[in-house]
């Protein structure tokens, strides 16, 4: 039986208090689930953006889409993690990444390191979390060996659902051993710091690869995929055409085909958001901010299904 929808929004601009809890307000009355923020130099910081979101809203869930590891101290996160997750009621959905921007590192004076450091240091991370935070808080990490008893947290909360963006071998095995969501970036990393999309054909090996890592999880991660572009028009060529100085190896026919990309009418995306589900397991669909007003027919078409 397929998992009901959830769909969830990336909020990327920073403003004043007043107007970032009116949109905040907005993307619950869009009846949208999760309110995300990412974690860029140039964008909101992710832990205070999702506390005032929480102030201003009852319903959505609340999460890092994704934190970059590599700007965290282990011990530092496991405080941000606890405490935003008080703040906001037991809402909070930690996302982790290893990030993709090499001149974010730069500017703020960190190491980037090699692919396999990156890695290891976001494995490295969920351990420490795990250790510090506990099986109450993080149930699908376990301490490390030999790391001792973990160290509760101050006050009982809401445990935290753990997501792992993911595209690598190594990733995705990271991803079906700890992940509670499973966040597919439906993008490979070139050597700019700039993602260039995956095809279906590709995705399908990379959720296959996932399948059979995750094969002896006791309980099934969600998957999630975040969704580029999206396009409501009764022209659909039309509606991609802007974009294709972008992708300029793929052909109009070839952008439409990604599944990053939903664009039609609220009728036919519908209807591809169905297929993804079907097609790769993506129950979980994440739009950016500028697609929030756009994307919000098919969230209210498919609310509870």
């Amino acid at each position: 039986m397929s998992r009901p929808f959830r769909f969830g929004v990336s909020l990327l601009t920073a403003a004043p208090a007043a107007e970032w809890r009116a949109k905040c307000r907005r993307a619950e009355e869009l009846g949208y689930d999760v309110i995300t923020v990412a974690d860029h130099l140039g964008m909101p910081a992710p832990f205070p953006s999702l506390v005032a979101a929480a102030e201003a809203t009852e319903r959505p869930r609340l999460g890092t889409f994704v934190l970059n590891t590599g700007f965290w101290n282990p011990t530092l996160l496991a405080r941000e993690v606890a405490t935003t997750n008080a703040l906001t009621g037991g809402r909070l959905e930690l996302g982790l990444g290893t990030g993709y921007v090499p001149a974010e590192h730069e500017t703020a004076g960190l190491p980037w390191g090699t692919a396999r450091e990156r890695v290891d240091r976001l494995r490295h991370t969920v351990e420490e979390l795990g250790r510090i935070l506990g099986p109450g808080l993080l149930p699908h990490v376990p301490p490390r060996p030999g790391a001792g008893t973990p160290e509760p947290p101050t006050a009982p909360e809401p445990r935290v659902p753990l997501l792992i963006g993911a595209n690598g071998d190594r990733m995705l095995r990271i991803a079906a051993e700890h992940a509670d969501i499973a966040a597919f970036t439906g993008a490979r990393t070139r050597q700019n710091g700039t993602l260039e999309p995956v095809t279906a054909g590709e995705l399908d090996e990379r959720v296959a690869l996932y399948r059979e890592a995750a094969a002896s999880r006791k309980e099934p991660a969600e998957l999630n995929l975040l969704i580029q572009i999206v396009g409501v028009s009764e022209d659909r060529g039309a509606a991609i055409r802007p974009w294709l100085p972008r992708i300029p190896h793929l052909t109009e026919r070839e952008v439409l085909d990604l599944p990053v990309v939903l664009v039609g009418t609220v009728e036919q995306i519908v209807e591809q958001v169905r297929a993804r589900r079907e097609r790769f397991g993506f129950s979980y669909l994440t739009v950016l901010e500028p697609n929030l007003e756009a994307f919000a027919p098919v969230v209210r078409e498919l609310r509870g299904r």
